[in-house]
């Protein structure tokens, strides 16, 4: 049986029963209503704010394992970033310089990897920024594999090559000379036996009779033959190739001709006194890329270590030049 509302009327003295509108029922429903969607409202915010879903904590252990992967591949990029830094100095530093040979150029180390808009495809996502970064962490390096792979193709032609490079360098003294007393005059400055002044001296002098035999330092190809009275007098140069060059200067005659191949130890000329010279005697240089070098420091095939400490201190003594 339905409850019903009973209210005291004063002027009958008696309860009657109380009569609810339809209006009443329907705001009493909608307050109802309204309290109940409030309270579940809070309650939902409540529960999505603090509570997670079995969705959510599986979202989060694999964007937890994505993190992880995301720090153990850069950490990856790290060590091959490294090994390949460590790689190019060793290249640069050690290899080269044991085939005598330019660092490769650091520019072409270090240049870029594609356009500017190489990226564009992978923008407009929630982690561009991630997937961007590390896609130009992995073009770097592949760019690096590629100039190390070069740089290591150059570094084997020239292993292939160095027996070759090894007959090549001057090596030896061009006079045969057991008398280092010959070795009248050195690279360095000198007095000038005709103006009496300090002057460059660029080569290294054999004082020898005239007809004394000379041999090429090292093998190469005949590639100037002069013939003058003046200055270094009769001269020849032969290229060595790999950046050598050696001349022979104030020679009585020539026992080669231009465009021949020579061999190291092989006759090519005579010692004389020809051009601007004081005495019989070779003049005797040395060039590498270019430029002069002191030939000293190429005796080496020719010497005792005694013998090579020695000629490094006579070098050092104040002489005069024949030429």
């Amino acid at each position: 049986m339905p409850n019903k509302n009973y209210k005291f009327n004063k002027k009958s003295l008696q309860f009657e029963i109380v009569k609810v509108s339809l209006k009443t029922r329907i705001l009493k429903f909608l307050s109802i209503l309204a309290s109940g969607m409030v309270f579940a409202a809070v309650v939902i915010f409540l529960a999505f704010t603090f509570i997670d879903s079995p969705k959510e904590k599986m979202l989060k252990r694999e964007i937890a394992q994505y993190d992880l992967q995301y720090k153990l591949l850069n950490e990856r990029l790290d060590k091959y970033d490294a090994v390949l830094t460590d790689l190019a100095d060793r290249d640069d530093n050690i290899y080269r310089v044991i085939f005598e040979a330019e660092p490769y150029p650091s520019e072409v180390r270090k240049a870029g990897f594609g356009g500017a808009d190489r990226y564009n495809k992978l923008e407009g996502y929630k982690n561009s920024d991630i997937i961007i970064e590390t896609t130009k962490r992995l073009d770097k390096i592949q760019s690096q594999l590629v100039v190390q792979s070069k740089s290591f193709d150059e570094v084997y032609d020239m292993a292939v090559n160095k027996a070759k490079m090894l007959a090549c360098i001057p090596a030896i003294q061009p006079v045969a000379n057991k008398d280092l007393k010959r070795l009248s005059s050195y690279y360095g400055y000198r007095t000038d036996p005709i103006y009496k002044v300090r002057k460059f001296h660029p080569g290294i002098d054999f004082s020898a009779p005239t007809g004394t035999e000379i041999y090429a330092t090292g093998d190469g190809v005949v590639t100037k033959i002069i013939r003058s009275r003046s200055g270094y007098g009769n001269r020849l140069v032969i290229d060595h190739g790999f950046g050598y060059e050696t001349m022979y200067a104030h020679l009585h005659d020539f026992k080669v001709r231009k465009g021949e191949k020579v061999k190291r130890g092989q006759l090519i000329a005579s010692v004389g006194n020809t051009g601007k010279s004081t005495a019989p005697h070779l003049h005797y240089e040395i060039y590498k890329d270019g430029k002069r070098v002191n030939p000293i420091y190429y005796f080496f095939n020719d010497l005792t270590p005694e013998e090579y400490d020695k000629v490094l201190e006579l070098s050092t003594r104040p002489t005069q030049s024949l030429d």
